[in-house]
């Protein structure tokens, strides 16, 4: 049989070879839309968790419902979205990359490793989201620093202002990775149990009730996929199970990130060093953990939305 180079200039190629050659495309696209639809839900959230992780003067008083409260009165409704332009232009490659990644890992691990079931979720989860942080951590480094800034009190002036800050005054590039090992250390439990838990969920959800948590899928209908709600469950239940495992290794990196911005930045500089300092002065719960109710009102709708957003555009961009 000929192939479809042979065959000549106008022939068409075999059905589904198209759609296969861009799939790597359709899942970027897929994940990087998933990235953006959960921040989106959840921006003003994030606002406030770095005001209080930071402990920002004008707001480190007040717990988290307070505080959402507050920012509107001092800065107005948009200030709740202070740093989200950043966060966009970072999370849709973020997202994109992460699901990509993880789908790409997994064949890779069980290919060549020869390991399947739930251990090549986590591992391969892991990777993905150590792959996704360091290439496009400057972005998240640009957006904490927005996102700390008071009304009246900015010292950026927008994103590629702080850009030539942080650049200039800070050592170059390696300004913009600060705080970048305990975001990876953080980074592979969150991202692998995030991974692994709504895998799993899935897979065993699909296996014991297919008809009542499961429906055909919309490009494949051999196929099973979970229901809408169903989905939203799983991906909550895996943000909280991973912010846990976590969070001191987040709040340790939004320390290191904003820095200079601190007046406590000397004491800040290494992961073990931040970790010691957060803890001797401020405690486990009111330091290692502050913010952790914040976040799991925030993580638990943005996983429940990132997953059931990715596993609808799979559908709908024929990745089934």
């Amino acid at each position: 049989m000929a192939s479809p180079a042979a065959a000549g200039p106008g022939a068409a190629l075999p059905p589904g070879a198209a759609r296969r050659d861009f799939y790597w495309l359709r899942s970027f696209i897929a994940g990087g839309v998933a990235g953006c639809c959960a921040k989106t839900t959840t921006a003003p959230l994030d606002r406030v968790k770095i005001l209080l992780q930071a402990h920002n003067h004008h707001y480190k008083h007040l717990g988290v419902f307070s505080t959402l409260c507050a920012v509107p009165k001092k800065e107005g409704y948009l200030g709740l979205y202070k740093g989200n332009g950043a966060m966009m232009i970072r999370i849709f490659p973020y997202g994109a990359i992460q699901f990509m990644a993880f789908d790409q890992y997994k064949k890779v691990i069980k290919k060549q490793l020869g390991i399947s079931g739930h251990v090549h979720r986590l591992m391969a989860g892991s990777m993905a989201g150590i792959t996704a942080v360091i290439c496009t951590y400057p972005l998240d480094m640009v957006r904490v620093r927005l996102a700390f800034q008071v009304k009246g009190e900015h010292k950026y002036m927008g994103i590629i202002h702080a850009f030539k800050m942080i650049y200039t005054k800070e050592g170059g590039f390696s300004g913009f990775y600060r705080g970048l090992m305990p975001t990876v250390v953080g980074m592979a439990p969150y991202a692998g149990f995030s991974f692994f838990t709504f895998g799993t969920l899935k897979s065993i959800g699909l296996a014991q009730a297919p008809n009542l948590l499961g429906r055909p899928s919309l490009d494949n209908p051999d196929v099973l996929v979970l229901k809408t709600h169903v989905n939203l469950l799983c991906g909550g239940i895996a943000g909280a199970i991973a912010q846990t495992i976590s969070y001191p290794l987040d709040v340790t990196r939004r320390r290191m990130q904003l820095g200079a911005v601190l007046p406590d930045s000397e004491k800040c500089l290494t992961m073990v060093q931040t970790l010691k300092y957060v803890y001797q002065q401020h405690g486990i719960r009111r330091g290692l953990y502050r913010g952790l109710s914040l976040n799991y009102i925030r993580c638990i709708p943005s996983q429940a939305v990132a997953f059931t957003t990715y596993e609808l555009m799979k559908q709908l961009l024929h990745l089934n």
